[in-house]
């Protein structure tokens, strides 16, 4: 079972929450990393990610914050991953075939390689099809719905605008 990083899903909820911001606002990083309870240092880390993929912008200055680049329905969930995690391939062959009929070295010889590539293409569609637009709607039905209005209060206590 591959196991993704926190980072990911704490910068899926990151971004969501600079989808709640009106147009020039901006939410500085210390109210997004209270917010989701990680560490302002760590979470600063993560939203320079974001930023090197160009899915967020950093507004400088004592009214600086963070926002969205780009539109949410252009965002997917791919998009957070690849910016956090990187390009590398959840699979990699460590050659026990090889080893185990006494092949040499430089013999590619692996039975799951191609399983785990297509395994991992059909993990990225599902990913790639999933949108912060998509992920937006979804929170504001049931059983998230009563609590959106608390953290929307929230977000317009924190934005500067």
């Amino acid at each position: 079972m591959m196991h993704m990083k926190t980072g990911v899903e704490q910068s899926v909820y990151a971004i969501l929450l600079l989808n709640m911001l009106p147009d020039k606002a901006v939410l500085p990083c210390e109210a997004i990393s209270q917010q989701l309870s990680a560490s302002p240092t760590y979470f600063q880390k993560l939203l320079r990610k974001l930023v090197s993929a160009d899915l967020i912008t950093s507004v400088p200055g004592v009214k600086g914050g963070f926002k969205l680049t780009k539109k949410p329905e252009d965002i997917c969930v791919y998009d957070i991953y690849l910016a956090i995690e990187g390009q590398k391939s959840l699979y990699s062959s460590s050659g026990i075939l090889g080893d185990l009929l006494e092949l040499e070295k430089d013999e590619d010889c692996c039975l799951l390689t191609d399983l785990m590539d297509e395994a991992e293409d059909a993990w990225k569609l599902v990913m790639k099809r999933e949108t912060i637009a998509a992920l937006a709607q979804k929170m504001h039905r049931e059983p998230f719905q009563l609590k959106m209005k608390e953290l929307q209060r929230w977000v317009q206590e924190k934005m500067v605008a």
